[in-house]
């Protein structure tokens, strides 16, 4: 295991998930009840264009953390839990939603994943 291919990446996984989660989501902020808002085409168009940034940076983060010694299995939990960590804010300060102690059992039930699927490698 390579320490700091793995921390380059979580850091850009981390990184990927934010914009990916932009892409996902922040046309809900612009929608308001009873509008038809933004044409889908523009919605879709935009978010392509965030997922394409979001791609160029999981893919390399994905071959780093690969040539550094880990499996599929622990980047796919990996990116679990940094989904986790990065949504329930993004959801909190950009979405206006409130916070519910359900996000940290959720969280710590993903933790537990990351300890099933590396017990016995690290």
């Amino acid at each position: 295991m390579k320490p700091w291919g793995i921390a380059a990446t979580v850091a850009m996984l981390a990184a990927s998930n934010i914009f990916m989660t932009f892409a996902w989501y922040w046309h809900l902020r612009l929608q308001k009840p009873g509008s038809a808002g933004w044409p889908l085409i523009a919605i879709i168009l935009g978010s392509w264009a965030i997922a394409l940034v979001e791609y160029m940076i999981a893919v390399p983060a994905n071959r780093i953390g690969a040539g550094s010694g880990l499996n599929v299995a622990q980047l796919k939990i990996i990116q679990e839990v940094v989904t986790v960590c990065v949504f329930v804010p993004f959801m909190i300060l950009f979405m206006g939603e409130k916070w519910r102690w359900d996000y940290l059992w959720a969280l710590l039930c993903m933790v537990g994943a990351v300890y099933f699927v590396n017990r016995g490698r690290i």
